[in-house]
């Protein structure tokens, strides 16, 4: 089993050829810190509104290295569970604003990929979210009466145990929510292409550059210094490892592992004929997906956060993680218990202080920032690198007035209490879900005390 190596979907597609790092002093129109999915919308959607902008993007590894290119692959343009905050005092025009925007960002995304000719392995699909409890069935009911008041009647609904094993056969699956108009990815795929496009737009990406500061109009870096009226964060989970940001957005850590490609006599037991992405109602959820070539990936928090907004080594979980998942995947899909684990990988991804994802530009400084999408970062960054094109460039858009932007929160406690926060939530949920297991066991307390403990509920 290959663990680490920054992700299997590298391993599958080879790691990148390196750019060249930054060549000392320049200046810019825009300088983008970090080239994930995020930096590269914002710097392609700049370039299609003037293609006459310097835009440079700096990354300290490579682009992708991050979430971007370690992510399971949901394109799903919708909200993190814990984004519904947006509807606290919003209006509700604003927030029916918000839904429609994050459900267009499918649709956009395959669009641009199309445009621009990048193989992402794009597969448009289903989402379907299992319930094997009784009490996973009572947060599946709540959450497709809450997704369709607010405007999704058309896109979410939910099944019975029938209609769900005609599409997959999970031992003990009660229901599903399915949520349509989503797709599955191959993200490094996507955010490879993405890079060599704006490329091909006249943006310069720098690499192994470290960004060691930066203020109004000034980039510090270990290689040189950049000018620029406009410079914009989106380092997503890494922000933790800016000069001062260190409690401003908690680097969550989540992991996976892929499966060898699987017989055909293992999917006819299985089913998943229509490569449904796949999680589960579970407190402690899982993510899967069907990969193009027949392997079966399962996503789960493993060590969910390691002290002082630490991160991992080069994409490498820890054993025990390793063993989760690897239990996760017995459980929904027991074909494939005899099944090699090919590859594990981990990564971190962005946990503002309210678990809310947001997006804003200080017009007086010329900073501007955007992330904290709490796992749902394959949809959410496109509308996050559209509306900050547009607040770089001043623009007066339906995007600007979104409910998420220039939203600001308090910053995470200090050690060791955000360590023992995050921990204590996540140890809550799994004891929820123990509890929740047994016979005839309604949702636990436990949960709603482990959101309360870290705000996110």
């Amino acid at each position: 089993m290959r663990v680490g190596d920054v992700s299997f979907w590298y391993a599958d597609i080879g790691l990148p050829y390196p750019r060249p790092a930054l060549a000392g002093d320049t200046d810019a129109d825009v300088a983008i810190i970090g080239a994930g999915y995020t930096g590269l919308w914002t710097a392609y959607y700049l370039k299609q509104a003037n293609p006459s902008l310097n835009v440079l993007v700096i990354e300290k590894d490579f682009a992708g290295f991050g979430a971007s290119g370690r992510n399971g692959g949901w394109l799903t343009g919708g909200f993190a569970w814990t984004h519904r905050r947006y509807l606290q005092g919003s209006s509700e025009h604003a927030v029916r604003a918000m839904v429609e925007a994050m459900n267009g960002t499918v649709d956009e995304v395959i669009r641009v990929t199309e445009a621009e000719a990048i193989d992402a392995d794009i597969l448009r699909t289903d989402e379907l979210m299992v319930a094997t409890r009784p009490a996973q069935m009572a947060r599946l009911q709540d959450e497709v009466a809450h997704r369709r008041h607010w405007g999704e009647q058309d896109r979410v609904h939910a099944i019975g145990a029938d209609d769900l094993a005609a599409r997959i056969r999970i031992p003990g699956a009660l229901g599903a929510m399915v949520v349509t108009n989503v797709a599955r990815v191959q993200p490094a795929k996507l955010v490879r292409g993405l890079a060599a496009t704006v490329e091909r737009l006249g943006v310069r990406i720098v690499e192994g550059t470290t960004v060691t500061g930066y203020e109004a109009g000034l980039v510090t870096t270990d290689k040189g210094q950049v000018r620029a009226p406009v410079i914009l964060r989106c380092t997503e989970g890494f922000t933790a490892g800016l000069p001062g940001r260190k409690r401003e957005w908690l680097p969550l850590n989540s992991a996976q592992i892929a499966t060898e490609p699987l017989p055909q006599e293992v999917w006819d037991q299985i089913g998943w004929d229509g490569h449904e992405i796949l999680g589960d109602f579970a407190n402690a959820y899982c993510y899967c997906q069907r990969t193009r070539e027949g392997r079966i990936t399962v996503g789960a928090r493993g060590v969910p956060y390691l002290y002082g907004s630490n991160l991992d080594t080069n994409g490498a979980p820890d054993s025990e993680t390793v063993r989760r998942l690897t239990a996760i995947l017995h459980k929904h899909f027991p074909a494939a218990s005899k099944a090699r684990i090919d590859h594990a990988w981990c990564g971190v991804l962005g946990v503002p202080r309210d678990w809310c994802a947001t997006v804003g530009l200080d017009p007086a400084t010329g900073l501007g920032w955007a992330g904290g999408y709490v796992g749902v970062g394959v949809s959410t960054s496109n509308l996050a690198g559209r509306t900050l094109a547009d607040l770089a460039l001043g623009r007066d858009t339906d995007l600007v007035r979104l409910p998420w932007v220039n939203r600001r929160v308090r910053p995470w406690e200090p050690e060791p209490f955000r360590w023992l926060g995050v921990t204590g939530m996540y140890a809550l949920f799994n004891a929820a879900d123990r509890r929740e297991a047994r016979p005839g066991a309604g949702p636990s307390r436990l949960a709603a005390l482990g959101n309360w403990l870290t705000g996110r509920g």
